[in-house]
């Protein structure tokens, strides 16, 4: 009888050995599976990262590799555990089931260590992620209006064509604008990250409503430029028309003044025909770039047949100009030199107005401005006096008693 017993109790211990092992098993495969999810969604939530912003995803990345490497190497012992106690093999002992027990909790414990590890990397992760994800809805409205963009260009674009309209400036615009938006609309954020795919969509709307605006101004420059076409050369007609006064200008200074008064205005009369020369064939170009309907080149034509009329009538007024200033202050000296004589006086009041009277630095100045301001005059002596040097002189002397006057006011700021 009691050799039976023991039977029955050595069977009873067995079972509870083989249920103890089995639970055990159980457990770990939950932790396995807990691991694994944790491991996936993890890795899922890095490549978001990266893709949203790599330069801050780089560190990230790299604990998330030594987290995974440890999940791995958790996984091969887990499978190893399984492959060394095969629990459905009802040959075994208590002491075998024991063993896979002790096995199966000893891979729980450390499959739940590293899930413990993943979670809490995980909660790190959150916030970063969350402000990714707010910034991303930052990028749908903008994608939009970039499209919107491109596509109300490409009607622009397409009407001014339509209107006979030279639009390759605009159009090439566009081109760059949908090529740019190509690459937002690759796989993901097109390897720019978050910050880049927000930068490129506002490009692309600045690009596309720079397009769209040349375009709708095509019509509009057309009507300026043919408007443009008429009153620049009734200008160059108007320029070419001073060519003889200048011409009697120059004979005036010649014969009444002495060559330093003139020198520097010798050959304007050629000069003025050469630039009114110039300003024709620049409108013949335009011309020409209008029957083009090349309106863009059209204009930029225009604009340098007006530069060369403006420095022709600006050469022009210095001739005619000249003999008005020379008549003037042959007429009475003393009264060209009032504007300079009231400059030094003014900053002559201003430095003496200061608490102990004008510094020694700005009195030297201003006293050698009267010294030049008496001085002068000796400058008209002879048959043909230097009236030119006259004036250039007195002009110099304003100009220095201004600066005087800059002077102080900038040392009294900075003293305040």
């Amino acid at each position: 009888m009691r050799g039976a017993g023991d039977q029955r109790r050595r069977g009873g211990r067995g079972a509870q050995a083989a249920a103890a092992a089995v639970e055990a098993r159980e457990a770990a495969a939950a932790a396995f599976y807990d691991m694994d999810q944790a491991q996936k969604y993890l890795d899922g939530r890095v490549t978001v990262f990266e893709d949203l912003d790599a330069g801050a995803a780089a560190p990230v990345r790299r604990e998330f590799a030594g987290l995974s490497e440890a999940a791995d190497a958790a996984s091969v012992a887990y499978i190893s555990v399984l492959d060394a106690h095969d629990l459905d093999d009802r040959d075994r002992s208590p002491a075998e089931y024991d063993a896979a027990r002790r096995a199966f909790i000893a891979s729980t414990e450390r499959l739940q260590q590293i899930t413990r590890n993943l979670n809490a990397f995980a909660e790190r992760l959150a916030p970063k992620m969350a402000r990714l994800e707010a910034a991303l809805d930052q990028l749908p409205p903008r994608l939009t209006a970039a499209r919107d963009a491109v596509a109300a260009a490409d009607a622009a674009v397409a009407a001014a064509k339509q209107a006979g309209m030279d639009a390759s400036e605009p159009e090439a615009e566009l081109a760059r604008a949908r090529e740019v938006l190509a690459q937002l609309g690759s796989k993901g954020l097109g390897g720019l990250g978050l910050d880049g795919a927000i930068r490129r969509a506002e490009e692309v709307r600045d690009i596309a409503e720079r397009a769209r605006e040349a375009a709708a101004e095509l019509p509009r420059l057309a009507q300026k430029v043919r408007n443009s076409l008429a009153s620049v050369r009734t200008r160059a007609d108007a320029v070419a028309n001073r060519v003889g006064p200048v011409q009697e200008a120059m004979r005036v200074l010649l014969r009444n003044y002495s060559q330093a008064c003139w020198q520097d205005l010798r050959g304007a009369p050629d000069s003025i025909e050469a630039a009114v020369t110039r300003a024709r064939e620049r409108l013949n170009e335009a011309s020409a770039h209008a029957s083009r309907t090349e309106w863009r080149e059209a204009q930029r034509a225009l604009t340098a047949a007006r530069t060369e009329l403006n420095a022709a009538d600006r050469r022009a007024g210095q001739v005619t100009g000249r003999v008005d200033e020379l008549k003037a202050v042959a007429a009475d000296p003393a009264k060209s030199a009032e504007g300079a004589r009231f400059a030094v006086r003014d900053a002559q009041r201003l430095a003496m107005a200061q608490p102990g009277g004008a510094p020694p630095h700005h009195a030297r100045a201003l006293d050698g401005l009267v010294e030049r301001l008496e001085n002068a005059p000796k400058r008209l002596t002879g048959v043909h006096p230097d009236y030119w040097g006259y004036l250039q002189e007195l002009e110099s002397i304003k100009t220095a008693a201004g600066d005087v006057v800059a002077r102080i006011r900038s040392e009294r700021a900075g003293q305040g």
